[in-house]
């Protein structure tokens, strides 16, 4: 790739990255934060369950972090853990109805804000510019 490329991706991704956590309803709607949106989007993507290792995994977090973040979203009755019957020690995290409810709510205002933002967008260019966002924030878990 062009080192004009780099440079101009590079400045763009801390401008997007300044404007989207000035944008006071993105970082915070309803009761989901952005670490806890994610958490459950990615409990309620593995078909309702995932454990603390997968998670920790696919955001490339300390397990002690996402514990923390689970334990949060436990206590707002958004997940239970569910013990392992194998491992006592070990357990996978369900996403209750509740979550699923607030989950879904934090998603439409988070697709509104999305929408109105990319207004004057078409299709093709908000297709291409997901398929591109997804094989960019996919190269992170390729850089172990």
């Amino acid at each position: 790739m062009e080192k004009r490329s780099i440079e101009t991706i590079e400045l763009e991704m801390a401008v997007l990255v300044r404007r989207l956590t000035s944008l006071t309803t993105y970082k915070k709607i309803g009761n989901l934060d952005r670490a806890a949106y994610l958490l459950l989007h990615q409990i309620a993507f593995n078909n309702g369950t995932a454990g603390v290792k997968v998670l920790s995994d696919e955001f490339q977090l300390d397990i002690s972090t996402v514990s923390r973040q689970a334990a949060a979203l436990e206590n707002k009755g958004y997940i239970i853990r569910v013990p392992d019957p194998v491992d006592g020690r070990a357990y996978t995290l369900q996403i209750t109805e509740l979550g699923e409810e607030i989950l879904d709510e934090n998603r439409q205002v988070r697709q509104e804000i999305m929408g109105k933002l990319l207004a004057n967008w078409s299709d093709e260019e908000g297709d291409s510019f997901g398929e591109l966002l997804r094989k960019f924030n996919a190269t992170f878990l390729e850089e172990d």
